[in-house]
């Protein structure tokens, strides 16, 4: 049990690193939630800072899922399984599941920045695409379609959110590819995607208005 949690708190911290606030702060002396959107994630540091520094936060975001996932959940080899896994994986998939959602929430709720982070996405990117990698692959498309032709980064990542469950379904059911773990994986999913949606739950409301920014490549160092 012992080994299980430090898997767990190391994910954690893993995931609340606030690179975000980090390189907002190296690069411009500015704490990157109190301007944009407030949000301290890569998109807005995109609108607030540029593309370059944008894409580096949500490189390093999505790393912390993969390390999560492919490096602290190593250290299961360390001790037994502290419990039965009634799952179908096996136990070192189902322990990378667990380091991997705990990283999210790290990055959501950073113990780093007064439990105030990001919205997951791009931790749960890097987590995802090694444990379901075409199903990722997959949403990935989804989100870029989406951005380019609506500019709203929001609606694209609650959009992907929901591809990924979707896909597995129609790949399991429709087309009749036999998924290792499905019935554990699709439920697991959909707790993720609600999470998602949950965190954008202040983006769908600008949505519906229609007061939500659109992604643009231009720098602006202002609250909205």
């Amino acid at each position: 049990m012992f080994v299980f949690a430090i898997i767990v708190i190391l994910s954690y911290l893993v995931g609340s690193i606030p690179n975000s606030i980090i390189i907002s702060k190296a690069a411009k002396g500015i704490d990157i939630r109190e301007h944009g959107s407030g949000n301290a994630g890569g998109t807005n540091v995109m609108r607030v800072l540029g593309w370059k520094h944008g894409l580096l936060v949500i490189i390093l975001d999505s790393l912390k899922g993969v390390i999560a996932v492919v490096f602290v959940a190593r250290l299961f080899y360390l001790a037994p399984m502290p419990f039965t896994n009634i799952s179908p994986f096996d136990d070192f998939t189902f322990v990378q599941i667990i380091a991997g959602l705990t990283a999210v929430v790290g990055h959501i709720w950073t113990i780093f920045a007064g439990f105030k982070g990001g919205k997951g996405i791009a931790t749960a990117l890097g987590m995802l695409i090694i444990l379901i990698t075409v199903d990722m692959l997959i949403a990935v498309g989804v989100f870029v379609l989406v951005v380019s032709i609506s500019r709203y980064v929001s609606l694209g990542s609650i959009i992907s959110a929901i591809a990924v469950p979707s896909t597995l379904y129609i790949r399991e059911h429709v087309f009749g590819v036999h998924i290792n773990g499905y019935d554990t994986l699709f439920p697991f999913l959909i707790a993720l995607s609600i999470l998602v949606i949950f965190t954008h739950r202040k983006n769908l409301i600008r949505l519906l208005n229609g007061s939500e920014s659109k992604l643009s490549f231009k720098k602006k160092l202002s609250r909205s």
